[in-house]
């Protein structure tokens, strides 16, 4: 039974077990999420769903972090803070699962445990139980269900169960009891992005409140589907015509799922990331202006042809998954934050015309790296110039991977840039001092409140 077994390991997840190196990543994590979840609250769509959630009241638990000082029940704040943190696409990325796990599972830890008083090494825990169940649920139905359904929202919402039910203290038998609730309820269609519509926040906040939900139900003896995972009618068959459910259990044990985890450093689709940082770096050796540009290949797997070759977006949101205009905004910017996914900056003329010479070409050999290697999200980028020369590069781990990691000091300094504008400097200081010693931690609602002072 293999949602027994992940749910009697992911409920045995300690602090005391997790090694010192994986406990750093984590914070790591946390740090990342809260930086883009503070930043991402100031978005419209997150407004909206905050603003729906909160007209119906609830008991004062948990905090929104939106700078505002407003504090709901724990499922709203989860499901708020959820949704803010996948509102700038700039949140982390688990490469072979393709889910966002910090906006499913870290929502739910931080409002469980501001509402229970729960300790910060109970919650670091809950965090590395919610990473290795939401990545091997993701991995076992990737990549055939990501033409439809989006990973984040559906595994990611058994990530934030096994979250929220390690932080509640729940056996192996209420977390198997949770895992059913939490999949019974999971979902997330792609089709939104055609429009560039708003359904992505939405799904990482549902998940996150999904997880809480079920967490607090288990707990109170609620029952559901024991075989969720693998059973006939359950999750990955549902998903996905080929499941490989081996993946759910496989070198269980061995090492935590976290560490595998990726960070970005360009507030768009993590599928772009390689051909990105391949630009990135090109524009750098070969001091290269747009106006040198005369044509821009861009060869890429199916997937990333799939989901982002959009040769035209028509918002900021439809930017951030048009490879086209990612690529050709690092052209002219050499960075691609917040401010250049911008309403104000996306009709850009030389970016434009920059994408009208930008192809998209299926390759064979890049989706055989993918392939052969889930981890590995590569991009190979070729630059013609007017003036006849030819750069090219191939990237298989852009910078926020873990073979070409983001340093703790490069994560304060996003973090800084994000928080500090909603939060003040002073704030933004003393939360990130709470992350980098959250294991010290007795009791987070004080500490956290603390900070807020």
């Amino acid at each position: 039974m293999a949602t027994r077994e992940l749910a009697e390991f992911a409920a045995a997840i300690s602090y005391e077990k997790i090694p010192a190196a994986t406990i750093r990543k984590t914070k790591q994590c946390i740090l990342d999420w809260l930086g883009v979840c503070i930043r991402g609250s100031q978005e419209k769509p997150v407004k909206i769903i905050r603003d729906v959630l909160l007209e119906a009241g609830g008991a004062k638990q948990a905090s929104i972090l939106d700078g505002g000082g407003e504090e709901t029940s724990a499922l709203q704040a989860a499901f708020c803070n959820g949704a803010a943190s996948h509102s700038l696409d700039f949140d982390d990325l688990h490469n072979p699962s393709i889910i966002h796990l910090a906006t499913v599972v870290i929502p739910p830890v931080f409002a469980i445990g501001e509402a229970e008083h729960k300790s910060g090494r109970d919650m670091l825990a809950a965090v590395v139980a919610g990473y290795e169940v939401g990545a091997r649920v993701g991995e076992s139905v990737i990549p055939e269900s990501y033409f439809y359904w989006h990973t984040t929202g559906t595994a990611g919402t058994f990530g934030a169960a096994a979250s929220a039910a390690n932080l509640l203290g729940l056996d192996t038998e209420k977390m198997t009891q949770c895992l059913g609730s939490a999949g019974t309820q999971a979902a997330g269609l792609w089709e939104f992005l055609k429009e560039g519509a708003m359904s992505k926040t939405l799904h990482a906040g549902k998940s996150s409140y999904a997880g809480v939900l079920s967490a607090y139900l288990a707990r109170e003896g609620f029952t559901a589907a024991t075989k969720i995972l693998e059973g006939e009618k359950g999750f990955c068959r549902a998903v996905s015509s080929f499941p490989h459910l081996e993946k759910l259990t496989a070198g269980i044990g061995e090492g935590y799922k976290i560490d595998e985890n990726s960070f970005k450093p360009y507030a768009c689709c993590k599928h772009s990331h390689a051909g990105l940082y391949a630009v990135q770096v090109l524009r750098q050796e070969h001091d290269l202006k747009p106006r040198d540009i005369a044509k821009i290949e861009l060869l890429v797997n199916n997937i990333t042809d799939f989901l982002i070759n959009n040769p035209s977006p028509k918002n900021p949101y439809g930017c951030k998954f048009s490879i086209q205009y990612c690529v050709a905004g690092m052209l002219k910017y050499g960075k691609m934050g917040v401010e250049q996914f911008a309403a104000n900056v996306i009709d850009d003329a030389e970016v434009r015309e920059l994408m009208s010479c930008t192809e998209v070409i299926k390759d064979d050999a890049i989706e055989a790296i993918i392939a052969n290697n889930p981890s590995k999200l590569a991009s190979k980028v070729v630059i013609h110039c007017k003036d006849g020369r030819i750069f090219e590069k191939q990237v298989d781990y852009p910078k926020g991977d873990p073979p070409n990691p983001m340093t703790w000091e490069e994560s304060v300094d996003k973090f800084m840039s994000l928080a500090a504008p909603v939060y003040g400097k002073d704030i933004s200081i003393k939360l990130c001092r709470l992350v980098d010693r959250l294991d010290e931690s007795m009791d987070f609602a004080t500490d956290f409140k603390e900070c807020m002072a």
